[in-house]
């Protein structure tokens, strides 16, 4: 997440044929790559060799420390995944099989419910292929020595035993053609169309506040797919309602802030501990499990020499507070809300009234010519990601461009693309 970390692991059958510590250029028998960003580094290629060096990779989109700093950052798999073979003449004659890629991520997810086992499974595929030269014996026993979820651990690097025998068959089990989903209600898969889309964040705002700030959403969206349809209906607007989904997504996006009752309320979920436990075992050696949380509250924390908030550690004794905030969320938005006071805040509020205005504003004069200087306007919101001061930065940002936006909004498309590109 912050940065990188390259293991050399050399083997030999005495101490004495191990003469360094590290593995010198062009002298790795295998690349076992769980990040591909790290492994199509300069450090990592060079240690490859053509016809020497072979290579599980993890295809999986793992962001960096970048995307922090650069929400637009783009991830740079395909390129990475060229210069790879590249070193490793995969595309060569008598090398075809010295690279395999696959992304590890998505299948221990669908195999296992977490990217956490990763690692095992890409273990377990390197020794399938007989790229390490230990004995199952010998790693199935170091997962045991090493006391962290055994069972979950072994369990996936099996998975990656099986994946390097039989990909597909792998693939059809984490991926089955057509998934059937049976529910105590007797209700229906969601498809994910508009409309269940629009019930689905409705039903979630129910919970982050309650039922009246639910239906809030959905007149304003209701209002808008309204107009919308009667443009359509004119042929003055395309059938699949882009105004009515960016407004769906975007203002969604605004009334859902994440302040502190929805924190204590996503950590008191039953599902959090449900996967800590999956995640983690219990034992004699460690003692139960126990949680750490990182925080800082506007109200006493201390802050930097950029007057950003220092972050405090807090025990396990958080939980029963986070019960007890997540109680009180009816607070928020009211004068007895404490946390509310800040400028954060009081500027989040005020971008869900000014959107609420705007797209109301826009509704009136809504016609064939503008409909995209609506949507550009109603996907703003987009642009505002982070917490703290790295939100209120984009906010700023984001609120420079609506101007411009607005002052375009009945021009055409040419000039509306210029104003956001400014």
């Amino acid at each position: 997440k912050g940065g990188e970390v390259a293991s050399h692991v050399q083997i030999a059958a005495t101490p004495e044929h191990l003469q360094a510590t590290r593995i010198a250029t062009g002298e790795a028998d295998l690349v076992l790559g769980c990040d591909i960003i790290v492994t199509g580094n300069t450090e990592a290629i060079s240690k490859m060799q053509i016809g020497r060096t072979r290579a599980v990779i993890n295809t999986a989109d793992i962001p960096t420390a970048e995307f922090v700093r650069n929400p637009d950052w783009k991830f740079p798999g395909a390129d990475l995944a060229g210069e790879i073979r590249a070193a490793l003449g995969a595309d060569r004659a008598g090398t075809e099989n010295h690279c395999d890629l696959i992304d590890a991520n998505q299948l221990t997810v669908a195999l296992m419910g977490d990217a956490l086992y990763t690692n095992p499974f890409m273990l377990g595929y390197a020794w399938q292929k007989g790229w390490i030269p230990l004995t199952d014996h010998a790693l199935i026993r170091s997962i045991e020595l090493n006391g962290v979820a055994i069972d979950a651990n072994k369990k996936a690097f099996v998975w990656g035993r099986r994946a390097a025998h039989d990909r597909a068959a792998v693939e059809r089990v984490a991926f089955p053609a057509e998934v059937v989903e049976l529910r105590r209600d007797g209700s229906k898969k969601l498809s994910g169309s508009l409309d269940e889309t629009i019930a689905r964040r409705a039903e979630f705002l129910v919970g982050y506040q309650n039922p009246a700030y639910a239906g809030r959403y959905k007149a304003l969206v209701d209002k808008v797919r309204d107009v919308e349809n009667r443009l359509t209906a004119s042929g003055g607007a395309p059938s699949k309602l882009p105004l009515t989904q960016a407004v769906a997504r975007y203002y969604f996006k605004l009334l859902a802030y994440k302040d502190e009752y929805e924190v204590a309320r996503l950590y008191t979920d039953p599902a959090f501990m449900e996967k800590i436990n999956a995640q983690f075992e219990a034992d004699e050696k460690n003692g139960p499990i126990s949680i750490k949380f990182h925080l800082a509250p506007p109200m006493f924390s201390k802050r930097d020499g950029q007057g950003h908030l220092i972050k405090q550690q807090f025990g396990p004794w958080m939980m029963k507070a986070f019960g007890l905030l997540a109680r009180m969320k009816g607070l928020r938005g009211t004068p007895f809300d404490v946390f509310g006071r800040t400028e954060e805040r009081k500027a989040e509020r005020a971008l869900i009234t000014e959107y609420e205005s705007t797209v109301t504003m826009m509704l009136a004069k809504l016609d064939a010519a503008s409909l995209d200087a609506a949507v550009a306007v109603a996907s703003l919101p987009e642009e505002i990601r982070g917490y703290g001061h790295v939100k209120e930065a984009n906010m700023a940002k984001a609120a420079a461009l609506r101007e411009r936006l607005i002052s375009t909004f009945k021009a055409p498309v040419k000039e509306i693309s210029r104003a956001r590109a400014a």
